[in-house]
């Protein structure tokens, strides 16, 4: 029986991708869900390649090589009861926010509410922010800018902030936004080989760029931060307030780096370097650990390959485990609202999702 896909899988899309990465299949069509539970036409001119829900799951952003990024409220059809609390795009067994009958309330069917446009090339990825900054969503495109579109209005955006001309060198691949207790930032993954960090200014009520210049040879092609809370304050009782901003990132050099902030410098600095793949890898998800004394990612490559990475004490050695060998390429990896659930989009256009058992290997729950 194959299950409701969650919103942090939002990424896994079956469409196959070419070896720079971008889908190629030309669909307008979005399958919201691992079950048949409803499909709508985005009305693209173009390949889609990338959709993601807001925090509530009530509406959904698709981004395409048309240059635009839509906006549809896709509400169950029956109604809202199942959002009530705050719903995502998964069954109530999987995520926190949802309602006591999950998203299964009712059919979900996609109203188109808003165009966003600026892009001169395609759009590869979209991202919400977190609700506290109101509504802001994050838009990376071909053309070598990252564009940050905020609601004025019920279902009208403007362009709040778009990155100066020479930012980027090249396309502009990843978009991530930073927990909600570091404040309006979003990490920006370029071609160019280099890492961009977006932060508001609350002071000057200015956007504000920071680089990482070089961090991977040919280019990098994905970003995900590190949770806020530090691992081991749940058993600790130490709170949520102790450790220092990371990022995780991934590039043609086959490597995936693990980057930290550092505060009395106000510079970015390489933390570890993890070297598994024998091939580029496509994409690195950092998992919410919820105070629990570890820190996991997974990555995943064109040498269909993933890889579950653990460090068990802070700044300690990372070790790897591997996943599976899917023997196509891997493209896209997220985790559950949890952390404790990965779905797996390979090039066989298949979702796979899987789970850890108590002795440590992974098993696999659905396929889509």
């Amino acid at each position: 029986m194959r299950r409701f896909v969650r919103a942090d899988l939002h990424n896994t899309q079956r469409c196959r991708r070419t070896r720079t990465g971008h889908l190629d299949a030309r669909k307008t069509k979005i399958n919201m869900s691992a079950v048949d539970r409803g499909s709508f036409e985005t009305s693209h001119s173009d390949a889609i390649h990338d959709c993601a829900y807001d925090y509530f799951g009530r509406r959904v952003a698709t981004s395409s090589s048309d240059r635009t990024v839509r906006i549809f409220d896709v509400e169950a059809s029956s109604g809202v009861d199942g959002f009530e609390n705050g719903g995502s795009d998964v069954g109530a067994d999987m995520d926190p926010h949802a309602g006591a009958n999950g998203i299964s309330a009712g059919a979900v069917d996609g109203r188109h509410v808003a165009t966003l446009t600026g892009h001169d090339g395609p759009v590869w990825c979209a991202r919400w922010s977190h609700p506290k900054f109101g509504t802001l969503l994050a838009t990376a495109s071909f053309d070598h800018h990252v564009m940050i579109h905020k609601e004025t209005e019920p279902n009208v955006f403007v362009c709040a902030y778009k990155t100066p001309v020479g930012t980027h060198d090249g396309s502009v691949n990843a978009v991530a936004w930073a927990p909600h207790e570091y404040g309006a930032q979003v990490a920006c993954a370029s071609s160019d080989g280099s890492i961009s960090i977006i932060s508001y200014d609350t002071a000057s009520g200015q956007w504000r760029v920071q680089k990482i210049d070089n961090a991977h040879a040919v280019g990098c092609t994905g970003v995900s931060w590190a949770p806020a809370a530090m691992p081991g304050s749940l058993v600790s009782g130490g709170g949520a307030n102790a450790d220092a901003r990371r990022l995780v990132t991934c590039g043609c050099d086959n490597l995936v780096k693990v980057w930290r902030f550092d505060e009395s410098q106000n510079i970015w600095g390489c933390e570890a370097t993890l070297s598994a793949h024998s091939d580029w890898v496509r994409d690195v998800a950092w998992s919410d650990n919820l105070g629990l004394p570890m820190n996991t990612i997974a990555s995943c490559g064109q040498d269909g390959k993933v890889f579950i990475w653990t460090q068990s004490e802070p700044r300690g050695p990372w070790t790897f485990r591997a996943l599976n060998d899917f023997g196509v390429p891997v493209w896209r990896v997220s985790w559950s609202t949890m952390g404790n659930i990965l779905a797996v989009s390979d090039g066989n256009n298949t979702v796979t999702v899987w789970k850890e058992s108590i002795d440590g290997a992974w098993n696999q729950l659905s396929t889509a």
